[in-house]
């Protein structure tokens, strides 16, 4: 139940972030590089914004990693609850961007399902 909840609201925020993006307003993980090169242009593509996302989730996981190697070799500035705040971050993100992948992969063959 609390993970269908984590992926709704992460779900959320990502329907959130792509309404701001449609409006004009970047969300707040966007560099300034990537804000002058959206400012100049009319739309983002899609591309862009999936690649930013699954480099978010990737990031999440080596992050993750690098806590959970550091917790095990004795790093006494690693907690045991950073290691599991680290690791379900990760989780969740992957977890959300997979629910993602799912329903884009059904609405495209919904699409290619429709008589032409």
């Amino acid at each position: 139940m609390d993970k269908d909840l984590a992926i709704n609201e992460m779900l959320s925020q990502m329907r959130m972030m792509a309404s701001s993006i449609e409006r004009g307003v970047l969300p707040y993980s966007v560099s300034a590089e990537e804000n002058q090169k959206v400012e100049n242009s009319d739309k983002v593509p899609f591309g862009d914004i999936m690649k930013q996302a699954a480099d978010k989730v990737n990031d999440l996981q080596t992050l993750s990693k690098t806590i959970v190697t550091a917790f095990e070799k004795g790093d006494s500035n690693v907690d045991l609850p950073d290691v599991m705040v680290a690791s379900q971050k990760a989780k969740v993100a992957f977890d959300a961007m997979l629910q993602v992948r799912k329903q884009l992969v059904s609405a495209y063959q919904e699409i290619m399902n429709l008589p032409v």
